[in-house]
């Protein structure tokens, strides 16, 4: 077996070694939201190296789902936007873990302290360790202190809406461990170069 061969395997599992100790595989995630229709080589290209792509709702379109798989692995929700074509696909809700992190996304989720009132009480109850949301089209990071969570909204990927910058988040996480966060501009939601 190559090495590079070889060296991308472990990184895809997690293994038990002596004495307890867990090796955890890093996992690179690409999240977008409210793309609304629009695919764009630029965007395709800024998640090529994701092992996982995460989509917070409005998608627009069933083809903007299968050029996203096409990429990497998705895993998303339908919004407010999303007709039946896209609903039958994606719930509103997804709740999963990846590596050690406890992971909620839905489209409206409002921001801390003022959270939707679909999901405040959930949230009171049984907050995830990451709570990602669209809808605002407003990018935004924030580490919810009274909830001990962390809020990622990505911005609007699209060229629909009121937002002025094509905005999405890159991550890693590690275990419980989420970092390396980068903010990729896409450039001006009118521009289209």
């Amino acid at each position: 077996m190559k090495f590079a061969t070889l060296v991308s395997y472990f990184k895809k599992i997690s293994l038990h070694v002596g004495g307890g100790t867990k090796i955890h595989a890093l996992k690179r995630i690409g999240l977008l939201s409210d793309t609304h229709g629009h695919c764009d080589d630029r965007m395709l290209h800024h998640l090529e190296k994701c092992d996982e792509i995460w989509h917070a709702g409005d998608v627009g379109s069933p083809l903007v789902i299968e050029q996203l798989a096409q990429v990497a692995p998705l895993n998303g929700v339908h919004g407010n936007i999303d007709g039946m074509d896209v609903r039958k696909i994606l719930p509103a809700n997804l709740r999963f873990k990846c590596e050690e992190v406890d992971v909620w996304i839905t489209h409206i989720g409002g921001r801390p302290p003022r959270y939707d009132r679909f999901v405040r009480d959930t949230l009171l109850k049984d907050a995830p360790d990451l709570f990602i949301c669209g809808h605002s089209h407003i990018l935004k990071v924030e580490f919810d202190k009274k909830l001990q969570m962390l809020y990622m909204n990505p911005g609007a990927v699209g060229r629909h809406g009121f937002h002025k910058m094509r905005t999405m988040l890159r991550f890693q996480i590690e275990g419980k461990k989420i970092d390396k966060l980068e903010v990729v501009e896409l450039g001006q939601r009118s521009s289209l170069a």
